[in-house]
């Protein structure tokens, strides 16, 4: 699965694009910002394959936003102005998408991100099919880890604590943007600025915290809210 963010100072516009990247089996909508300026620290931090970027924004265009990034995700640009199609592929961008955006037109251009993905990347799904174990270095040992057992990983400053279904907890030195990357998207969530967990491990929800079964209280903060809010959703009676 893609996971994927939409940036449009426009709220309209943003609603449109989130809600196309929610209906989209393929795709996985984990941010939705008004801002270029808003979405800087998530990217920095977490996890993203693709962005839909509006170009023409106030204090920090589309373009400029991408530019701004050392290691930027793949990016469709979206834009009622025609004249910065040129620009926008001249960050290497896979499409661009001219407003109205109807979803037939946004699907053409979700095919042309998978097919960029499939050539040039080794996504979480195979990954997973691949591998349902990580090998990690904590102090002088190297520790295999099966993905399934993960309950949850806590973030600490530039180390990460991994916690498991039976064993003690495992500290390693790694990022949690990095991690992320390496977790298959349709099983683990980041929730929180210092928390991913394993949805599959997920019993009980409490005012906005998940709970697990020894009393550890894991909150979902409002950066995570709409896409763990999603994820609900699907399951909800």
């Amino acid at each position: 699965m893609i996971k994927c963010i939409a940036i449009d100072d426009e709220p309209l516009a943003l609603k449109q694009i989130a809600g196309y990247i929610e209906k989209t089996t393929s795709l996985m909508l984990v941010g939705s910002f008004e801002s270029a300026l808003q979405a800087i620290k998530f990217v920095q931090e977490n996890h993203v394959d693709l962005m839909f970027v509006d170009i023409n924004m106030p204090d920090l265009t589309g373009l400029d936003f991408v530019k701004s990034l050392n290691d930027p995700p793949k990016v469709i640009f979206t834009t009622a102005y025609s004249e910065y199609a040129i620009e926008g592929f001249r960050v290497n961008a896979i499409d661009y998408l001219l407003k109205p955006i109807g979803y037939k037109d946004f699907l053409l251009s979700v095919d042309k991100a998978k097919s960029w993905f499939s050539k040039n990347t080794l996504n979480p799904e195979q990954i997973d099919a691949k591998n349902d174990f990580l090998f990690i270095k904590s102090e002088y040992k190297i520790i295999r880890i099966k993905i399934e057992d993960i309950k949850y990983i806590e973030g600490m400053r530039e180390y990460v604590q991994i916690h498991t279904i039976n064993n003690p907890p495992v500290m390693t030195l790694l990022s949690m943007k990095k991690i992320e990357g390496f977790l298959p998207g349709e099983s683990f969530m980041r929730v929180h600025r210092s928390f991913i967990v394993n949805l599959k491990q997920v019993t009980t929800i409490e005012r906005n915290r998940i709970v697990f079964d020894d009393n550890v209280y894991i909150p979902v903060s409002d950066q995570y809210k709409e896409a763990f809010r999603n994820y609900i959703d699907q399951y909800f009676l």
